[in-house]
């Protein structure tokens, strides 16, 4: 099984155009942890800044796409996207895997591992941060694709735009830039 994550796409048509052709496609469903279409007051939109567009792009997608609804997700992106965005926090369970989707800004990872540990998560996934995380705790994989739009990491090698793709257990992100691997922990 293969599963697209992307987070903080902030109406980046092209960000999501770019993550889908490198790494989404072919995925069996994609997860995404918020912050879909707004760009926020904090920042300038991009140059592919389409929020109607990029709405369209995700309603068309071939395969699910399960949103938590992040801080700068509103009752108005309802109005044009086919998926529920009103949770903040998504559960699924897909052929035994047990998967938790939250934005991250209502209850931290820090906190939020912990309680995906206690109710046999498997996978949680996690945005906000605009930075690529990946990390295992016990039996629990914790993921943060980044942002393919406003990449905020302070390293140098983690300030990219990026996404991540889950394979059967294991997971890879790409800068969707270069086209590049990148090794983040876990």
């Amino acid at each position: 099984m293969k599963i697209g994550i992307i987070a903080d796409t902030h109406g980046n048509l092209r960000g999501w155009e770019r993550a889908w052709e490198l790494a989404l496609e072919g995925s069996d469903l994609i997860l995404h942890a918020g912050d879909v279409l707004y760009h926020g007051p904090k920042f300038d939109p991009v140059e592919a800044y389409s929020p109607r567009v990029l709405a369209e792009a995700l309603n068309d997608c071939p395969a699910p796409v399960i949103v938590a609804r992040g801080n700068g997700d509103s009752d108005v992106d309802q109005l044009v996207l086919e998926m529920p965005v009103q949770s903040p926090y998504a559960f699924a369970q897909l052929e035994g895997l047990r998967v938790l989707v939250a934005h991250g800004h209502i209850t931290p990872p820090e906190q939020l591992v912990p309680l995906a540990q206690r109710w046999g998560v498997d996978l949680l996934v996690t945005g906000h941060i605009h930075r690529p995380v990946l990390e295992r705790c016990g039996g629990l994989l914790h993921v943060n694709p980044g942002t393919v739009t406003y990449p905020l990491a302070p390293e140098p090698e983690l300030h990219r735009r990026t996404c991540a793709v889950w394979v059967d257990g294991e997971v890879t992100h790409y800068d969707i830039e270069s086209g590049e691997r990148l090794n983040i922990g876990g």
